[in-house]
């Protein structure tokens, strides 16, 4: 009698066990997902212009410019 009380035990606590990880797994797609916000950069093109460009079209800072490259570039 004791180990049929032992088996229905374990029974139930591996089916609670198991229903509450199929619970949590169902309510990640449930819960509605957050939409990315799109950060943006404000830039001067070379006209003046005032321009929004998002930071994912940014290529990776690569070089330091030079004081020389900036004066001929804004000689332009």
């Amino acid at each position: 009698m004791d180990t049929d009380n032992k088996i229905q035990s374990r029974k139930k606590f591996i089916g609670l066990g198991i229903s509450a990880a199929a619970l949590f797994t169902a309510f990640k797609f449930w819960v509605p997902k957050r939409k990315k916000e799109t950060k943006t950069v404000k830039m001067l093109t070379q006209d003046g212009k005032l321009v929004e460009v998002d930071i994912a079209a940014l290529s990776p800072k690569k070089k330091k410019i030079t004081n020389k490259e900036l004066q001929n570039w804004i000689k332009k």
